[in-house]
């Protein structure tokens, strides 16, 4: 599972935010538009039927099918969400490329096998599926990265990505920071999702732990742009337990919870 390991910190940063590196920040997040979005008073997500499309190793066309249906899945929950609340919503649409051009949507691409990257200007999810998610590909990690990549898009839908652009921060570790809120909205929002759809056929509270086991967060020496690993789980699992989308307001928390 190591490969699976280390796509979870190739996830993309967006705006701004990509050039942050430092530690945590001292002061509050303001901006109504991240602390209040109306994002969070809709309740939890509607119980929607997901059926999981089989993965088979060293099969691109089978993880490509997969993480499709993930999205469709993703689609059907969220637009039923944000139009009953009256929230804007437009499906996400989805790229996958063989290897993502280096100046897609003006980010810094890294050089992994594997990635995924979400493209506010053009509401995208570009994914790019090399070796190392092929050798063995987890499927409910897949879905889990793939609902992580899908909750910028909501991010994006709702404002608060725009109102993140406008936040003020006063030195690289306040952005830093608001960007590991971001993130870690993202991992919420993701398993707020996999509630929703739960449980998928054949899987138990196992495949809950499986997945929790291959979270990692920012390594030492590297920027803190996702957070510990803890603090990755802690937002998880808050997101699992409750399913609803107010559980994952990270911009009010504490420093020490957005670590």
């Amino acid at each position: 599972m190591t490969a699976m390991v280390a796509a979870l910190v190739s996830l993309p940063l967006t705006g701004t935010a990509a050039a942050a590196a430092g530690y945590p920040a001292a002061y509050p997040v303001k901006g109504d538009g991240l602390t209040a979005s109306p994002l969070y008073d809709k309740g939890a997500l509607p119980a929607v039927k997901c059926e999981e499309k089989p993965v088979k190793a060293r099969n691109r066309a089978s993880v490509r099918a997969y993480v499709d249906g993930v999205v469709g899945c993703l689609d059907a929950t969220w637009e039923q969400h944000l139009t009953a609340a009256g929230l804007p919503f437009k499906k996400v649409r989805v790229k996958h490329y063989t290897r993502i051009p280096k100046n897609y949507c003006r980010m810094d691409v890294g050089k992994d096998q594997s990635m995924a990257l979400y493209c506010s200007r053009t509401s995208t999810i570009a994914f790019q599926i090399g070796k190392d998610w092929l050798d063995n590909p987890y499927d409910l990690w897949l879905a889990d990265m793939t609902a992580g990549m899908y909750a910028y898009h909501v991010q994006n839908l709702v404002g608060i990505q725009e109102a993140l652009d406008k936040e003020p921060y006063r030195n690289k570790a306040e952005l830093a920071e608001q960007v590991r809120r971001a993130s870690l909205q993202s991992s919420c929002l993701a398993t707020a999702f996999l509630k929703s759809v739960w449980p998928l056929d054949r899987r138990t509270k196992r495949d809950w732990n499986d997945l929790l086991s291959l979270v990692q967060g920012d390594r030492a020496g590297e920027p803190r742009y996702y957070g510990k690993t803890g603090t990755i789980k802690a937002w998880m699992r808050r997101g699992y337990a409750q399913g609803d989308p107010g559980a994952c307001n990270t911009w009010t928390a504490s420093a020490a919870q957005v670590s």
